[in-house]
């Protein structure tokens, strides 16, 4: 179990961030084993179809059996969004002792894959820092190739995770936020605890906060390997099953399209009728709030026209918005409740 001590200070402290090189390290795993992911195989084959197989096989080696990554290439984000050149910067003043430290790690107790090893023996420290640059290259052809066509995309089901987890900080403080973020990570006696990792030890926030960031390719709660690296956690984000959702294609869970439970239509083809298929997809939509940005990725139209429909909606009483920072969320009334869960009677 890891024990991340946090005190008022810390807690007031606790804030959201976006960190690019954090999915991009991510993205390993999925493309060591495709097969536990089966929502990212589509874009795993693609990516892998496009790599230089040097470039993969480097790339691989970072991932130790255990599926850990060396801390070094996921540091703790410097603002909210930074970007991942920023992030590359920050890697690249990585003392070679820490390099040699977290490879090392990853890889324990097995051997580091010869890749890595020149990188990893005593009094080579000239070998680290290549390995660094080489490393830092390399992450930025795979960032280019394999995320900047479809990062604005996955920024987007990001940053919808951080609105809704903002909420429940608001309505319920710490202790709903901590709550929901995963199973394995309980809030108790003025510490969050990670269960079900095979490390073991506790490091104190110090005064240093806790960033939180929602991650797309984490299967479970991460944290620094090294209790000395100052804490920060990635988590599972929401809204994974709508990363890939092809254009125009109802999302899982929606209103289904045949008759309905007495043999007339259902309740998604009756709202259809009445409001109109655009506005009734919408609806059905906002089970959760959500910004005008996401609801357009999603149904693969522009803002604008987004805008218009939610107007219509609330103008009709059947969502409501509010202000969350430059956000604003739009969520089903419970008159639009009803609308969309009621089933006709036999």
């Amino acid at each position: 179990m890891i024990s991340i001590l946090l005190d008022v200070e810390d807690l007031a402290d606790t804030r959201f961030a976006i960190s690019p090189l954090q999915e991009a390290m991510g993205s390993l795993w999925v493309l060591r084993d495709p097969g536990r992911y089966p929502l990212h195989r589509p874009w795993a084959r693609s990516v892998l179809g496009r790599l230089d197989p040097r470039d993969t096989r480097l790339l691989l080696a970072l991932v130790g059996e255990s599926l850990a990554l060396p801390d070094f290439l996921t540091p703790r984000p410097r603002s909210a969004a930074p970007t991942v050149e920023e992030e590359l910067a920050t890697v690249r003043r990585t003392p070679a002792y820490v390099v040699h430290r977290d490879l090392l790690a990853a890889h324990a107790p097995g051997r580091v894959p010869a890749a890595l090893r020149a990188a990893t023996e005593p009094g080579t420290a000239a070998a680290a820092l290549g390995l660094l640059e080489t490393l830092c290259e390399l992450l930025q052809r795979y960032w280019d190739l394999a995320f900047r066509p479809v990062w604005p995309q996955m920024r987007l089901v990001l940053e919808a995770d951080i609105t809704y987890r903002a909420r429940q900080l608001a309505g319920g403080g710490a202790r709903r936020l901590f709550s929901d973020l995963h199973p394995n990570v309980r809030w108790h006696d003025g510490g969050l605890h990670i269960h079900r990792v095979s490390l073991r030890h506790q490091v104190a926030a110090a005064g240093r906060g806790l960033p939180l960031m929602p991650s797309l390719f984490a299967y479970k709660p991460v944290s620094p390997m090294d209790p000395g690296e100052p804490p920060m956690l990635a988590y599972p984000s929401r809204g994974i099953a709508t990363l890939w959702t092809p254009a125009g294609e109802a999302p899982t869970g929606g209103a289904p399209a045949g008759p309905g439970p007495g043999g007339g239509p259902d309740t998604g083809s009756a709202l259809a009728g009445l409001i109109g298929a655009a506005r009734a997809r919408l609806l059905r939509l906002l089970g959760e709030p959500s910004t005008t940005a996401e609801l357009a990725r999603r149904c693969a139209v522009t803002p604008s026209a987004v805008s218009q429909h939610l107007r219509a909606l609330h103008a009709a009483g059947l969502v409501t918005r509010t202000r969350d920072g430059r956000h604003v969320l739009y969520h089903r009334s419970p008159l639009g409740d009803q609308l969309t869960t009621h089933r006709p009677a036999r």
